[in-house]
C-alpha cells in the first residue's frame, strides 16, 4: 500500500459519515485536526477561503459548505461552536487554501482531488442505473457496513447479535422483528431480509448500519445491553427523520418480485466506475 492510499484510509476514509440519503459528508473540526491544524480560528480562515473558490467556480455554497451548530464539552462546561459539515469537494477546496509547507496538505490536494472526480462518475452512471442494479450496489455497500457494524458491536461486548440487529430493525420498523419484516414479506425461512428490499428500503438500513457503527464508536459504548439499546435508538431516530421528511415508511415500500441472489443468478452486470463487476 502507498502512501497516499494508507494516508486516505487512515485519515480521510475513517472520519467520513454519511447522512439519511447516503450523501458522504467531513466534519469541519474532524476535518482540522486530520490537516494538521491545531486550531480553529486558524483552520477557519482556510475554510473561509474556500468558500471564497467555491463561490467564484459557480458552485453552490450552501450544498458543499453547510454551516450547523454543534456542542462541545470543554472542561465542566457546555458550549455551541459553529462547525461544517464538508462536501468532497469542499474539502478538495480547504486542502487548495491551505498551508503549502504542511505534508498532509499535499497528500490531501491529490486524495481529494481523485476521489472527487472519482465520485462525480459514480453519481453519473447511478443514475443511469435500474432499479434491479441500484439494489445491487446498495446490498453491496451495506453488506460491507454490516461487517463493519458486528466488528464493533464484537468490540462493544455483543454476544447475542440476533437480539442486536433485532433492536435496530425494531427501531426502524416500529417493533418489528427480522422474523416479523420476513413474514410481512412473505419470505421463506431464514431467508435474508435485506436480499428483499427495494434500493429506497435498503438506503434506510444503510443509515441506520452506518449511524449504530459511529454511535458505538464515538460515543465509546461498552456492554451488551448498551450497544443494544443504542442499535434501537439510532433505528428509531432514523425513522423519526424519514417521517419529518415526509418519506415512505419502511414497512410501506414495496418488496421486489425478485431477490438480490435470484439478480445474481441472472447475472446482472452492474459497471460501476467502469469496474465491468458481476454482481
Amino acid at each position: 500500500m502507498n502512501t497516499l492510499e494508507y494516508y486516505s484510509k487512515k485519515t480521510f476514509e475513517d472520519i467520513k459519515h454519511i447522512d439519511l440519503d447516503g450523501n458522504e459528508y467531513w466534519e469541519a473540526r474532524e476535518l482540522m485536526l486530520s490537516f494538521d491544524y491545531s486550531k480553529w480560528e486558524n483552520f477557519h480562515k482556510v475554510i473561509k477561503l474556500a468558500i471564497i473558490a467555491c463561490e467564484k467556480s459557480n458552485h453552490n455554497v450552501y450544498y458543499h459548505f453547510p454551516e450547523v451548530r454543534k456542542m462541545v464539552k470543554t472542561g465542566d462546561s457546555v458550549r455551541e461552536v459553529i462547525d461544517y459539515h464538508l462536501s468532497r469537494y469542499a474539502c478538495y477546496l480547504i486542502a487548495l487554501s491551505g498551508d503549502n509547507r504542511k505534508k498532509v496538505i499535499a497528500l490531501a490536494k491529490t486524495y481529494f482531488a481523485v476521489q472527487t472526480r472519482k465520485q462525480e462518475i459514480l453519481e453519473e452512471n447511478y443514475d443511469n442505473l435500474s432499479e434491479d442494479e441500484k439494489r445491487l450496489y446498495q446490498r453491496k455497500i451495506t453488506r460491507r457496513r454490516n461487517y463493519s457494524l458486528n466488528r464493533t458491536a464484537r468490540n462493544a461486548g455483543v454476544k447475542n447479535y440476533d437480539k442486536f440487529h433485532n433492536a435496530g430493525y425494531k427501531g426502524l420498523y416500529n417493533g418489528e422483528t427480522a422474523d416479523d419484516i420476513a413474514k410481512r414479506k412473505g419470505l421463506r425461512y431464514r431467508e435474508d431480509i435485506l436480499d428483499n428490499m427495494g434500493s429506497v428500503e435498503l438506503v434506510d438500513n444503510l443509515f441506520r448500519i452506518v449511524q449504530t457503527d459511529e454511535k458505538l464508536k464515538n460515543d465509546n459504548i461498552t456492554g451488551e445491553s448498551n450497544a443494544i439499546r443504542t442499535h434501537y435508538e439510532v433505528g428509531k431516530k432514523v425513522r423519526e427523520t424519514i417521517k419529518d421528511l415526509g418519506g415512505t415508511m419502511p414497512e410501506d415500500l414495496p418488496t421486489p418480485k425478485k431477490s438480490i441472489k435470484e439478480l445474481e443468478k441472472d447475472n446482472i452486470k452492474l459497471d460501476l466506475n467502469n469496474e465491468g463487476e458481476n454482481k
